[in-house]
């Protein structure tokens, strides 16, 4: 579907959809107001025009997830009737699951990842659901590793459970940096092969793509050091 404009150019429609895991999620980059934002400048850099919005409360784990998700189906239909793409503003917003995400590539209907740029084909939406999906597996292995330590050492500081609750957190923080370099990092790869080299170039590229750090902040040279050391 297009609408023509004034000059007589046309301007492509999008279908945009918006997940958050809790309705408490909000402050973390991943939240509503900042996927929004994030489309919102996708669209208007790209030239498309967001003519709905669907947002999801729900968890995206599991290749059925989509059984889960009435307003994802919903925004499915909605785009299916105007033959416009549905728009996530990342892919872990559709899902980190390879499964699920070729069931999406089923339904007859085009997919956009914002950060991933419009170009962004079918095959590469299952390459990095395939990364993620890799590196949460590696992730929750890790953090099992570390509780395991943990109690092997003996540590016991204070009341047992709330030690545990401590090593728990700090293995939660760990996981949650480690996830969002994951995330980030084939982005970055993308940027660099564009040609920009330098930290402060990669930072002003993310912040282009509408992409923030993990704290819903924008991106500085300091902040992509410790993305590329985080995974090297």
């Amino acid at each position: 579907m297009y609408n023509v404009l004034t000059d007589g150019a046309t301007m492509r429609t999008l279908i945009s959809y918006i997940r958050v895991s809790t309705a408490k999620q909000g402050a973390s980059g991943l939240g509503i107001e900042a996927q929004r934002e994030a489309l919102a400048r996708f669209a208007a850099a790209e030239g498309f025009e967001i003519v709905g919005e669907y947002v999801e409360i729900e968890t995206g784990k599991g290749s059925d997830a989509l059984d889960r998700r009435p307003q994802l189906s919903a925004a499915l239909n909605k785009a299916r009737s105007l033959r416009s793409p549905v728009v996530a503003a990342r892919l872990d917003r559709l899902s980190r699951d390879v499964a699920f995400i070729s069931g999406l590539m089923a339904q007859r209907v085009a997919f956009i990842v914002a950060e991933l740029g419009a170009d962004a084909d079918p095959f590469m939406l299952h390459l990095f659901a395939a990364v993620a999906e890799k590196e949460r597996a590696m992730i929750s292995q890790r953090t099992k590793a570390a509780l395991g330590a943990a109690k092997a050492r003996g540590q016991k500081l204070g009341n047992p459970k709330l030690a545990e609750a401590r090593e728990t957190a700090v293995a939660s923080r760990v996981a949650s940096a480690d996830r969002s370099a994951a995330n980030v990092l084939p982005i970055i790869g993308q940027i660099q092969k564009s040609g920009a080299t330098t930290l402060r170039a990669i930072a002003t590229a993310l912040n282009a793509r509408g992409i923030t750090t993990p704290r819903g902040r924008q991106w500085q040279a300091t902040s992509v050091k410790n993305v590329l050391e985080r995974v090297t």
